[in-house]
């Protein structure tokens, strides 16, 4: 029974409270997606542990895809062999899972340490970077651990498979019954921050910035340059 809620019934309610979450927010708080910028109150840190945050972020999402929503089939198919896209997903992944856990170690020593930045923050703040380096560094590790045991653990022939079902509404719990417990805790984990995304500024994950690179740039100027320059 308890491999029935964690394996069914707690993804679908995660899954559930996001998409309702989404709605509402869009629906009634529409100008509360957004996440406003802190690089007011400081710079230097920012400049460092966001680009380290948001890139690596950007791979690890596409290396899931490939890993998990991609069948094995398909990579047979095209005639990559499984030693090679180990090879890619271990070094791929752990270069990836580094930048995020180092992006977000910095991001969250910023917000405690800097008193704008942490009097500004609010608990779904420190909460949004809290989870995110829980749930990254769990992956990070397992990415890691594999490439230093000899005995690979596969999850293309179960936690893939079980994602997948999920989504044609034919659960197949019972491939998560025998997975090591870092996969499932790294899986319950990831899910459980999807259920509090609508909750935080991490919604803004669902926005696409397709105009971002094009956009005019914002310009700022000092208060007390502009007094200095009318005495």
């Amino acid at each position: 029974m308890s491999e029935i809620f964690w394996w069914v019934i707690f993804p679908y309610i995660t899954i559930v409270i996001m998409i309702v979450g989404l709605l509402n927010r869009f629906a009634f708080r529409q100008l509360t997606w957004a996440a406003p910028s802190t690089e007011f109150f400081e710079k230097r840190w920012l400049r460092i542990g966001s680009p380290l945050f948001h890139f690596g972020i950007i791979f690890a999402f596409f290396g899931h895809v490939m890993g998990i929503v991609i069948p094995m089939d398909f990579y047979q198919a095209i005639g990559v062999s499984d030693h090679l896209y180990h090879i890619g997903a271990v070094y791929g992944g752990s270069l990836a899972g580094i930048m995020v856990v180092a992006g977000l170690i910095i991001l969250l020593i910023r917000k405690m340490t800097i008193d704008p930045v942490r009097i500004h923050a609010t608990f779904a703040d420190f909460y949004s970077v809290i989870a995110l380096l829980i749930v990254s560094a769990i992956g990070t590790y397992m990415t890691v651990f594999q490439n230093v045991t000899p005995e690979e653990f596969d999850y293309r022939t179960s936690i893939g498979p079980w994602f997948r079902s999920l989504f044609i509404l034919n659960p197949q719990y019972h491939l998560m019954e025998n997975i090591p417990f870092i996969f499932k805790l790294h899986t319950l984990t990831a899910f459980g921050l999807f259920a509090s995304i609508p909750f935080t500024r991490l919604v803004h994950f669902y926005t696409i910035p397709v105009t971002y690179p094009t956009r005019s740039p914002q310009q700022y100027r000092s208060r007390s340059q502009y007094k200095n320059k009318v005495k």
